[in-house]
């Protein structure tokens, strides 16, 4: 088995709810979607970074792991792509005792399925209509595929929370009319938490929305938390 992996490397994690902790991230290369905010273009096409064989690519995140390190993150472009792969690279590093992460669009939940197994901690990640992710015609099936991820990782136990990015297009109703479909299609105990991140130097939302979302989302979940990109503020990877 091959893999392609753009690049690896030990920063501070700036995102979600585990952000502050020391982490190693696994760059997977290719992604075919189209996020207008997307901050890791390089890493979008398929031939991007570099081939390893399986073997390889466990030899050098075992070489990478730095002392203290709380967990690896699997990310991408989206690393759905090469959902085998990830797998058992995924379960190698359990092996070694590290927590494992998966940083994904979540847009094939059986693809997920074959990775959950191996997976510590999953963030689920909900699209918006206005991030051109797919075309508006492709937003439902993308849609339905993050909720069954969800449902699915309730079901394994994993550690979950969801993941919204929002921007200056992005209605609060749109927010508030997620969490209720969120919340209805999975108990409230199996989502750790429910992670508004603004876009960051492009259509940044006002202050004034973000608080508008978040009062769309708090009657449902008051575990929803407003949380940006903190690792850019401090000039991390």
């Amino acid at each position: 088995m091959k893999v392609r992996i753009f690049e690896v490397f030990t920063s501070v994690e700036g995102e979600g709810i585990l952000y502050g902790t020391k982490t190693l991230f696994v760059r997977l290369a290719g992604c075919p979607f189209g996020c207008f905010y997307c901050d890791t273009l390089e890493a979008l096409p398929a031939d991007s970074g570099t081939e390893y064989s399986l073997e390889d690519a466990m030899a050098l995140v075992d070489d990478s792991l730095q002392k203290n390190t709380f967990k690896v993150n699997f990310t991408g472009g989206d690393p759905l792509m090469q959902h085998e792969a990830v797998a058992e690279m995924a379960r190698h590093v359990q092996s070694r005792g590290v927590a494992t992460y998966l940083e994904s669009s979540c847009f094939d939940s059986e693809r997920f399925a074959h990775v959950l197994p191996h997976l510590d901690y999953a963030k689920i990640e909900f699209k918006t209509p206005d991030s051109e992710f797919v075309d508006l015609g492709g937003h439902s099936a993308a849609h339905r595929s993050a909720l069954e991820c969800l449902r699915n990782a309730g079901r394994a136990g994993t550690t979950t929370y969801v993941k919204v990015v929002v921007s200056r297009r992005t209605s609060p109703q749109y927010v508030g009319a997620l969490a209720d479909e969120v919340f209805g299609a999975v108990p409230e105990g199996v989502v750790s938490g429910f992670v508004i991140q603004p876009t960051y130097g492009i259509e940044e939302p006002s202050l004034e929305a973000l608080m508008e979302m978040y009062d769309a989302v708090y009657p449902v979940y008051d575990g929803v938390r407003i949380v940006p990109q903190m690792h850019k503020y401090i000039g991390a990877p």
